[in-house]
Parts: structure tokens; C-alpha cells; sequence
């Protein structure tokens, strides 16, 4: 018999331009909605929510909006607003926004109507339960939250970011729509497509990966390898960025079945006690990240490569897996992404605190198709101090 595989997807997916008839036509089956607009102040500031807006008040859709939520919060700060927002009359919440955004509204629907609070969720993520419905419009084309079944916190008093994981954060309704990226900053549509692009890397290259995951592993990453230099030098490339949104969206549908590993095990210290934003240090990671793994995952680099530049010519399963290392290292020079941690005021001192808080990753490192030991991951972080 096959090995069993499977894929978790949201309810309905749109992707294009102009979709809010769609989140309409939506919100017209859960009658009366009560909608609370969950973003935050930047895209406020950027006039990416009026749009939506506009929208609830010309179909008379009630709504209250909240925007107090900061980049990369702490589960501390989430049940601080949740606390607020749960003074609110609402039964569907739509998030406009990056992957903070969409995964502090997954949570906040776990939220609704209980006693818990999102440290409960981190030590027993089975208590989860979704109490109403989630629409997600990302507006980076990077975390891939929108598709994923996982929220990311910060845990302050370890100075570490870790994972929720449970089905019911899958949102009922994801629109994809290019006119949200359209004007996102190069430095940010660098290091999110960056960020997007190692999931789909890392998913391809898990012990757990499927026949199902590298399906839309492999999409992922074609598309990003192929357009996140031209989005990058070209804004006026919206083919491109629209073609990062739908990379990233698969990067998270991948995730959902084979999951992340050495590149986001790592990362995540990096991000809880150095504050380096996710899709950064994912990028300073990444290289020294599959070149560690090089020895278990050099086959399958080699179909990245079959796949995605056959026209490169023919080579021996070594040179198609260094080939693989080197674009990824080429991609994030030409994005300007910085490449060590120097700038970011890590020392070699702080070397212990972050091998033992990577190997407190479990659950990345479960993934892994190379079993790290303790002088691996050392490795890995003073190649890029």
C-alpha cells in the first residue's frame, strides 16, 4: 500500500485582484456578520484597510477595528488584546495584515467564548477550539500564514519565539489579492519572500515530507526562485509579486504536512532575545542551514534543481545540491539582505544561550532529516557571526 499523505487548506482561496466581492459574498452567509477588522497601525497608515472599509459601510456590514497589534508579539501581549477585543460584539474576525497579524487573529479565535489564554494553548495546544469565523488578506507575500495551522509567539521569560499548532487556525476564507502587495516596500518584499522561500525549501527537505507537501513545495519555490529578484528591482512587476503571494500561500500549505526545521529551529532565538525580524534571520540562516544538512537532503536539493533549471545542464547529484545552496546565497545578495549577525549586536558570547535555545526547538528539529548534535548547530551560528 502507498504511504498516506494529506494536505490541510482553508475553506475557499481567491487569488487576483479586486476581491472584496468575494469576502462579500461570504459574510452574506453568515448573516447580520458582526465583523471585528483585525490590522495594524502601518497599513492604516498606508491606506491598505480603508478599502475594506469603505466596503462594510457602503453594504452596511458591522464592524469594530482593532489595530494596536505590534510585529512578533509575545503571548503575553496577544492575551492583553484579546482581553480588549473580547469586550467586542463579533462573530467573524477578517485580518488584513503580515503573518503577526493573521496569527494573532487565529488565536484570538481560539480565545473567544473560553477561560483560556494563549500560555494555556502553548502547553496543551488540544484545548484548541475555533469560536468564529477568520478571513485573511495578507498583505506580505512571505509568512504563509494564512494557509498554516500554526501561531507564533514570543516567550519572553526565555527570550525564545515558539509554535502553536492546531487545525482549528485554519481561516474559512484567504483572498489573495495582488492589489495589497502592489506597494509593499523592497525590504520587506525581500525578507518575506525570503522567509516563504525557506519553508518551501525546508518542506521539500523534511524527514516528514509527502508526495502531497512536495507538490506544492515544489510550486512554492519555483515561482519565489523565479520572481523575487525581478518583484525586488522591478515594483512595477505585478505579475511577480503576484507570483511571490501565490509562492508564499503554497510555502504554507506545505507546512501544514511536512513542516519546517533546521532554518526556523534556529531562527527563532535569534528573533526572541535580538528582536531580528523573522524573514531576516531566516535569510542569514539559510545558506549555512542546508549546507549543514547537505549530507542527508543532497537528493532531494537535486530535484529542486531538475525542476526548477533543467536548462542549467547536466551534473552529478553533488554539484545539482551546491547548486541549489549557491542560488539560494545568490538571492539573498541581490535582495540586500544582510548575511551575518554582526549588525544585529550578537556576540560569540552569546553562542551558548543560542545553541540551547535551538535544541529547545523539538519540534522543528523533529523534521530534520539530519540528526543535529549540539556541535552542528554551533556550527551553523558561527558561520554566520
Amino acid at each position: 500500500m502507498s504511504e498516506q499523505a494529506f494536505l490541510k487548506l482553508p475553506q475557499r482561496v481567491y487569488l487576483g485582484e479586486g476581491l472584496l466581492d468575494n469576502l462579500g459574498a461570504f459574510l452574506k452567509t453568515r448573516k447580520n456578520a458582526n465583523v471585528l477588522l483585525f490590522t495594524d497601525k502601518g497599513l492604516q497608515k498606508a491606506g491598505l484597510v480603508q478599502p475594506l472599509e469603505n466596503y462594510f459601510k457602503e453594504n452596511e456590514v458591522q464592524y469594530q477595528i482593532e489595530a494596536e497589534i505590534k510585529p512578533e508579539p509575545s503571548y503575553i501581549e496577544i492575551d492583553e488584546l484579546f482581553q480588549k477585543v473580547s469586550k467586542f460584539n463579533f462573530d467573524t474576525i477578517v485580518a488584513i495584515g503580515g503573518g503577526s497579524v493573521m496569527d494573532a487573529a487565529k488565536l484570538i479565535s481560539l480565545l473567544l467564548h473560553t477561560n483560556l489564554s494563549v500560555k494555556d494553548l502553548i502547553d496543551d495546544p488540544t484545548k484548541a477550539q475555533k469560536h468564529c469565523a477568520t478571513v485573511f488578506i495578507p498583505t506580505t507575500a512571505g509568512t504563509g500564514s494564512e494557509a498554516t495551522i500554526n501561531a507564533i509567539v514570543g516567550i519572553p521569560e526565555k527570550q525564545v519565539k515558539s509554535g502553536i499548532v492546531s487545525d482549528a487556525m485554519l481561516p474559512d476564507l484567504v483572498l489573495l489579492d495582488v492589489d495589497n502587495v502592489k506597494n509593499l516596500p523592497k525590504a520587506i518584499l525581500a525578507s518575506s519572500a525570503i522567509d516563504a522561500l525557506s519553508h518551501c525549501v525546508e518542506c521539500f527537505t523534511a524527514k516528514n515530507a509527502t508526495v502531497m507537501s512536495d507538490g506544492v513545495a515544489l510550486l512554492g519555490a519555483k515561482l519565489i526562485f523565479k520572481n523575487i529578484v525581478k518583484a525586488y528591482q522591478d515594483p512595477s512587476d505585478i505579475k511577480a509579486r503576484e507570483a511571490l503571494q501565490l509562492g508564499a500561500f503554497y510555502g504554507g500549505v506545505a507546512i501544514t504536512a511536512s513542516g519546517t526545521n533546521i532554518v526556523h529551529a534556529l531562527s527563532y532565538p535569534l528573533g526572541g532575545k535580538f528582536h531580528i525580524a523573522h524573514g531576516v534571520s531566516n535569510a542569514i540562516l539559510f545558506k549555512a542551514g542546508m549546507e549543514a544538512n547537505k549530507p542527508a537532503i543532497k537528493d532531494r536539493l537535486a530535484i529542486l534543481y531538475d525542476n526548477i533549471w533543467p536548462q542549467a545542464g547536466r551534473k552529478s547529484t553533488e554539484e545539482k545540491a551546491d547548486f541549489v545552496i549557491d542560488k539560494i546565497a545568490e538571492v539573498v545578495k541581490e535582495t540586500e539582505i544582510p548575511t551575518d549577525l554582526k549588525k544585529f549586536g550578537v556576540k560569540a558570547s552569546d553562542l551558548d544561550f543560542l545553541v540551547d535555545s535551538a535544541l529547545e526547538q523539538k519540534r522543528l528539529l523533529s523534521h530534520n532529516m539530519k540528526k543535529l548534535s549540539r556541535k552542528d548547530i554551533e556550527m551553523v551560528y558561527k558561520s554566520v557571526m
